[in-house]
């Protein structure tokens, strides 16, 4: 287990499958600044670890994420500046990182959700691929509470997932739902009673599949969504030129037509 770069998160990859453990239990895994750097660099990491086919995102303890630590934060108003200004000609801040940079890392990311997400907890767990939550979770787009608005990526991966009449109202309400309200909008994957086990057992199975095709499907996903037609007929075009007849999908092919032992090459073509 590798330390990233404090104690704040844990990092554990283990056959293909990376295991990010948000570590800081007796705050309910509230961010402080420490947090917010040691998510993002742990998303970094990933991002060019070729041998990690899927990702398993969870909190210590009573909670995956209780949002930000304001009285931390607040002690130093210089951490505003930090968080909300975007160096040189990155597309996110560091704010906006713990959720966004997720959605840029190749492997699927499964966030395993329960007790509390919160606010900032909640960003970073929607901008994983998938979240798997306790029933009676609890979760809200805290930041009005506070006089504020979200802005830790949420208006990139909220908007995929609800209507925006329902945005606007869990934003400006700040109320608190569960995990079956959030599975009925939508804003959960799957929910069960133990969420961090289902979570393996998904990862263990996307990690059977080509890590080309898992990869180009994510990104084929998150680059069209929201794209018009062309876009979109083009990213499919671009993208299936990429994996099309090298190692991964010759391997697929041979292990569904009676070579099952063939394994994949992590040297992905993404």
């Amino acid at each position: 287990m590798s330390k990233i770069p404090s104690d704040r998160v844990l990092l554990e990859i283990d056959q293909g499958i990376a295991t990010v453990t948000l570590n800081r239990p007796d705050k309910f895994n509230s961010l402080d600044m420490t947090m917010f750097e040691a998510i993002a660099k742990t998303a970094r990491k990933l991002k060019k670890e070729r041998q990690v086919r899927a990702i398993i995102l969870h909190g210590a303890g009573d909670a995956f994420c209780a949002g930000l630590d304001v009285k931390t934060v607040s002690n130093n108003p210089l951490n505003f500046l930090k968080l909300l200004v975007k160096p040189g000609r990155r597309i996110s801040n560091l704010a906006q990182d713990v959720g966004y940079l997720w959605r840029q890392v190749p492997a699927p990311v499964i966030a395993a959700t329960h007790g509390y997400c919160f606010g900032g907890g909640f960003q970073v767990a929607l901008g994983a691929d998938f979240r798997f939550s306790t029933p009676d979770c609890r979760f809200s787009i805290m930041e009005s509470k506070w006089g504020l608005i979200p802005d830790m990526s949420l208006t990139v991966t909220l908007r995929e997932l609800i209507a925006i009449d329902l945005a606007k109202e869990l934003t400006m309400t700040a109320r608190q739902f569960d995990g079956t309200e959030a599975k009925a909008m939508g804003l959960v994957s799957r929910v069960c009673p133990d969420p961090l086990t289902e979570a393996r057992q998904f990862a263990s199975e996307l990690a059977e599949r080509s890590p080309d095709a898992v990869a180009a499907s994510k990104l084929l996903f998150n680059r069209t969504w929201s794209a018009d037609d062309k876009g979109a007929l083009d990213w499919e075009t671009r993208l299936q030129k990429k994996i099309i007849a090298r190692a991964n999908q010759r391997t697929a092919v041979a292990r569904n037509t009676g070579d099952p032992e063939r394994q994949f090459d992590d040297r992905r073509t993404l």
